[in-house]
């Protein structure tokens, strides 16, 4: 049965927002994404309407999501969990050390684009990325090559499958953990959450949000059974979404 679209958000709802797929569509190269003035305003009024409550949730760095909302600073979970930052002038809390065994990870990938020209690396410090959507033929090396990483690392790695891309990070760690870790700090605690991702890594956010009786809520088609009670269409029905909230939530304040 084809999931619902999103109720209505009230004032009490703590809103986290996946970017890449969710936000803004996914491009070949992962600074090829396009944030636009309206989208960015958007996010601001939608903050302020929610009390400040509301967060991006992302596989990228905060560092790297603040340069694509500049000169918006929100509050984020970066890196699949491992960063997290509660207010928009806060320090970045790190979640996690950076595995000994990630080294390896990094020379394998490069020994991968060796190969694979079109094979890219995106090095996030405390994770890693390969992106294969301009080489597809390296899908399967790539995969073989990294598992193999995460099982001699002594489960210290895990690997996670997205959108025509695999990363590696310390393992343990999800954005399921990111979301629990914000609901126990303001302006967060006490609200409804709700999550919106669109890929198997936000699965475990959608877990979060279920259990906490919040709105979990799919973006686009799934290839495989999800954890989310809603669906949206694509990132321009997030946004138009987003902006009946806006309107909601403003023509109720006091």
């Amino acid at each position: 049965m084809p999931l619902p679209p999103p109720p209505t958000p009230d004032r009490r709802w703590a809103f986290f927002l996946d970017f890449d797929g969710t936000l803004v569509e996914i491009a070949e190269r992962p600074d090829a994404i396009v944030v636009d003035r309206p989208l960015r305003s958007l996010l601001e009024r939608l903050t302020a309407a929610c009390g400040g409550a509301l967060a991006i949730v992302s596989g990228r760095s905060i560092a790297d999501l603040d340069r694509h909302l500049q000169p918006l600073r929100l509050p984020a979970v970066g890196l699949h969990g491992i960063e997290l930052r509660a207010a928009p002038l806060a320090e970045v809390r790190p979640g996690a050390q950076t595995p000994a065994p990630l080294r390896e990870a990094k020379a394998a990938a490069a020994e991968l684009q060796a190969r694979y020209a079109d094979l890219e690396i995106e090095d996030k410090g405390q994770s890693l990325a390969l992106h294969y959507r301009r080489a597809p033929a390296a899908e399967t090396e790539a995969r073989r090559s990294l598992q193999a990483v995460v099982a001699a690392s002594g489960g210290a790695l895990a690997l996670l499958d997205g959108k025509m891309v695999l990363e590696i990070k310390p393992a343990g760690i999800s954005k399921g953990d990111g979301l629990l870790r914000m609901l126990q700090l303001s302006p967060f605690a006490g609200r409804r959450p709700c999550f919106l991702g669109d890929d198997v890594t936000d699965e475990a956010g959608f877990a979060v949000c279920n259990d906490r009786k919040g709105v979990s809520v799919h973006i686009g088609e799934s290839e495989t059974a999800t954890a989310a009670r809603y669906r949206l269409a694509d990132p321009q029905a997030v946004q138009s979404w987003l902006g009946q909230a806006v309107g909601k939530l403003e023509s109720a304040a006091p």
